[in-house]
């Protein structure tokens, strides 16, 4: 009964959540091991990714399609590729930045402008993406991340890891002072 209520979506909306849950459930039974012991070997083993996201909600869809707009407008020029930003005591090199697309693996549907992504020489990345659900309010999400392979830095807090990318997308997009917002709605 439990299997056909996740299957459901009439039932439950956010079934990834679950599915996750049920996945932990299964490795901490298979292993004999807790959350936080499983996650330190395997990044021991493969190096940390280190996440977060910036949710701006309730903007006005047309500050928002206008922030996208230009900024897409911005990492697409050729002279963007090689730009350096110095935060702090690192400097990140756009690698590549681009509008994206979604490739689906079973049908090869493509579904095109599912971001904006930019890509740092040490593998770390920005992403926009715009969700406007009516035309009455946007949501702008700023995803950043970036990979630690030295074990000694794994036990950074995200937020200090990636405020130095933070500081570019902010920088870059303008979105504070398009918006009038101080900060995110949601930091996930």
């Amino acid at each position: 009964m439990f299997t056909i209520l996740l299957l459901g979506s009439d039932h439950i909306r956010e079934k990834d959540g679950l599915w996750a849950v049920l996945i932990w459930l299964s490795i901490m039974a298979a292993r004999k091991q807790g959350v936080e012991e499983i996650v330190r070997e395997h990044w021991a083993k493969f190096g940390r990714h280190y996440y977060c996201r910036f949710d701006y909600e309730a903007l006005d869809p047309r500050t928002a399609y206008f922030i996208m707009r230009d900024l897409e407008a911005l990492i697409t020029d050729k002279s963007f590729t090689n730009q350096q930003f110095a935060v702090g005591s690192h400097v990140y090199t756009v690698q590549k930045a681009n509008s994206f697309e979604y490739v689906d693996p079973v049908d090869g549907t493509v579904t095109k402008r599912q971001g904006l992504r930019i890509i740092f020489s040490d593998a770390s990345r920005l992403i926009f993406r715009l969700s406007a659900s009516s035309h009455v309010r946007a949501t702008l999400r700023i995803y950043a991340e970036s990979y630690e392979k030295d074990p000694s830095k794994h036990d950074r807090e995200p937020q200090a890891v990636l405020s130095p990318l933070i500081a570019i997308a902010l920088k870059i997009s303008q979105i504070h002072e398009r918006t009038g917002r101080k900060g995110p709605t949601v930091i996930t």
